[in-house]
């Protein structure tokens, strides 16, 4: 996977306002929306959308530059293995690596490097001395990861796939209405057991990447959409994007930037509850990007009928 620094563009040493403000421009630019059937910029936009969600997050950033993850969430080999490398009577060692004592891992340990410990020297302890039953069993160790997830993608529902550190893929089914740092459990996806042991779990934590256009809170999404000033001043109908597509929306007359129109259960469906939430559709209205005499020229003969201070609660 791409270092997220080179997919945004900034340096290292960039500061959070720098790599947010990268992400935008890059955003506005690649967006699916502006390149529809245009699968190289719908992968751009996943990578640095992917990119920043990564960057944002200070733990993640600082345990990356340190080389304790990669790219991708997961822990690098020297970092994934630091369990091991604390002195051999330390009984936390043991528990976390699945197994049911320090003796047991010892056995383990002596069964690995040809089945007695004398060949290993005197530096694990007496406990080496002789190996255990040889039928004896052990859990494989859990692991965990880290697994981005586009927002359309988590509100609804779907499959992604999770690439692990030695190449090989999991199939990840993503919960409709996932939210962002929620843990899944892939049971027996971990290290493997052994001697005939279970293997270990796969506890996945999802990290939901931002849209360009949606906010999720709670169960709502919310979504700011322009409009233009005769359709603001006259009303119309609109269409604007949902979740589940797109749907009409009436623009009442006389609307002004910041009025706020719900869409109902156009929102996130709550796990718990099955109910869904709403969309709140804010509007702003935009001057036409060209010159409209006609318009210019009415205005500036229009005496309105009702004196307005726009500015009054701020001077």
């Amino acid at each position: 996977m791409k270092n997220p620094y080179d997919s945004l563009g900034v340096s290292k040493q960039a500061t959070d306002a720098e790599i947010k403000q990268a992400f935008k421009r890059l955003a506005k630019k690649h967006h699916p929306d502006l390149h529809p059937d245009d699968k190289q910029a719908e992968a751009r936009f996943k990578t640095i959308s992917g990119a920043y969600e990564f960057l944002k997050d200070k733990d993640r950033r600082r345990r990356f530059d340190a080389g304790e993850i990669d790219a991708s969430g997961a822990e690098t080999q020297q970092h994934f293995y630091r369990d091991y490398a604390g002195q051999a009577g330390s009984g936390a060692h043991a528990a976390q690596d699945g197994f049911a004592s320090n003796e047991d891992l010892e056995d383990f340990l002596a069964r690995a490097f040809g089945g007695r410990a004398g060949g290993m020297g005197g530096g694990m302890g007496g406990g080496m001395g002789g190996g255990r039953q040889a039928g004896m069993k052990a859990r494989g160790q859990d692991v965990s990861y880290t697994l981005r997830v586009p927002f359309r993608t988590a509100a609804k529902g779907g499959v992604q796939t999770l690439q692990l550190p030695d190449g090989k893929t999991l199939k990840v089914t993503i919960p409709e209405g996932a939210e962002d740092r929620q843990t899944l459990r892939l049971k027996g996806q971990g290290m493997p057991g052994f001697g005939g042991g279970p293997a270990g779990d796969a506890y996945i934590e999802l990290h939901i990447q931002p849209d360009a256009h949606f906010v999720r809170k709670a169960d709502d999404v919310h979504l700011e959409v322009p409009v233009s000033l005769k359709e603001a001043v006259l009303g119309a109908r609109i269409e604007v994007p949902t979740l589940s597509g797109p749907v009409s929306l009436t623009v009442p007359k006389g609307s002004n930037t910041g009025a706020r129109l719900r869409l109902k259960d156009r929102g996130i469906r709550n796990a718990k509850t099955g109910q869904k939430g709403h969309q709140y559709v804010t509007l702003k209205v935009v001057l036409p990007v060209q010159e409209e005499p006609e318009l210019a020229e009415f205005l500036d003969s229009w005496t309105p009928r009702h004196r307005q201070t726009p500015r009054k609660e701020i001077l």
